[in-house]
């Protein structure tokens, strides 16, 4: 956990995210399209948030498809590192799923 004044801009941030070992994206927060602040305002208006509360916003490009046992690392500079395994052994298969279309 970090606090403001710990980060002068929390949007020139390096973002880095593997799966399963492979760098899938390395990034910056200054691509994404609401700055952080923006981010933090919006969620803290429609939600309590907590310390140690995480803010997923989407992603860039490149994560690609997870399967069952990878681990997902994502770490962002000043601020730390988050680690969690995948668990698919109860996913519903991708040609399963409404609106699949089958070719």
């Amino acid at each position: 956990m970090v606090t403001a004044d710990e980060i002068e801009d929390p949007d020139r941030l390096d973002l880095r995210c593997e799966v399963a070992g492979e760098t899938r994206q390395d990034t910056n927060t200054a691509y994404l399209i609401f700055g952080v602040r923006d981010l933090v305002a919006y969620a803290s208006s429609v939600m309590t948030l907590y310390p140690g509360d995480v803010i997923a916003t989407g992603t860039p490009a490149g994560v690609g498809p997870l399967s069952d046992g990878d681990r997902v690392v994502v770490e962002i500079e000043k601020i730390g590192r988050l680690e969690v395994g995948v668990d698919g052994s109860r996913a519903t298969p991708y040609a399963s799923r409404p609106g699949h279309r089958r070719s």
